[in-house]
């Protein structure tokens, strides 16, 4: 039987992939525009929702931070935003939404074998099976979606690595930084996240965003700008380190097969695309691979347990 505290995990993590779904098509309008580039949108998002986790901080009993802790929050913030968003930036113009989606779904899997090397978490027949399962129901779900004719010409070799390269960095973050998220409350560990986030890309967009002029920007550009701060990037990152604390790194990265769902789920809203029943069994499928994954057997967590006690 889930526990309450599992099924707030699932709740933060499907909640956090479902905003995930829509940033790509937001980041698609806004990067494409050519109102702001990749590097000077980054850093609005840092500074934005690093602003936002320091000012609840003040509101939240004081937490320090060991002093040993601090190049492992920074490596965390290197991999688990700085490079995984600026990789994600970078691709999405140069990539189709299929090919994007199909290389995304591809996170788990690195996850898996991420965290069975660095925090020793069992490879078991039937977690193996459910990420497959997964896998192939998002790649059937892909496959038998239509793209709209305004979509990306072509993808470009660039845009391809570019997208692993953001699969991998995030993939690396969930799977060797949970003994220091689980150490900290997620308000101060993500504080420092986007402070060292903000410090790394500012050198690059200063130039940029001295000279932007807000004031002459379309309303929708600022309305989809202040999603990505808020909802994107604060929301989210408050979500997925609550996850984290709870379930599996596995299991978390496997929640990442709900942004093509809502990708297509977007499409068919606005006419771009039609409901199938081969879209419908790919649902299906993607989500009981989840099953699978999440009701294996208990005992396995014990040892993730213990190695991250030894750790802290």
């Amino acid at each position: 039987m889930v526990s309450r505290n599992s099924l707030f995990g699932h709740f933060a993590c499907f909640t956090a992939y479902l905003i995930f779904g829509l940033n790509i098509v937001i980041c698609k309008d806004l990067t494409s525009s050519g109102a702001i580039s990749p590097i000077a949108l980054f850093t609005l998002r840092s500074l934005g929702a690093g602003a936002l986790f320091w000012l609840i901080s003040l509101f939240m009993p004081r937490e320090r931070v060991e002093r040993g802790d601090y190049p492992k929050i920074f490596a965390a913030s290197v991999l688990g935003f700085f490079l995984t968003q600026m990789f994600f930036l970078m691709a999405i113009s140069r990539i189709t939404p299929m090919d994007c989606s199909i290389i995304t779904s591809l996170s788990p899997v690195y996850t898996m074998f991420i965290a069975a090397y660095a925090l020793k978490e069992p490879l078991s027949a039937k977690k193996i099976g459910g990420v497959v399962l997964s896998l192939c129901g998002v790649i059937y779900l892909i496959l038998n979606s239509v793209t709209s004719a305004s979509a990306v010409a072509q993808t470009t070799p660039l845009g391809v690595a570019l997208m692993i390269g953001n699969s991998l960095c995030f993939s690396l973050y969930l799977g060797i930084f949970k003994p220091t998220i689980t150490k900290y409350s997620v308000v101060t560990f993500m504080k420092w996240i986007f402070l060292f986030a903000s410090l790394l890309s500012l050198p690059f967009s200063v130039g940029e965003l001295t000279r932007l002029d807000f004031a002459q920007l379309p309303t929708a550009y600022i309305a989809e700008l202040s999603f990505l701060i808020i909802c994107a990037t604060f929301v989210t990152y408050f979500l997925i380190p609550v996850g984290q604390k709870i379930l599996r790194p596995t299991l978390v990265s496997m929640y990442s097969y709900v942004q093509p769902i809502v990708a297509i789920v977007v499409s068919i809203y606005v006419g771009m695309d039609t409901l199938s029943w081969q879209k419908v069994l790919a649902a299906v499928t993607v989500f009981a691979g989840v099953v699978i994954v999440s009701h294996s057997r208990q005992k396995e967590q014990l040892p993730i347990n213990a190695d991250v006690e030894q750790r802290n």
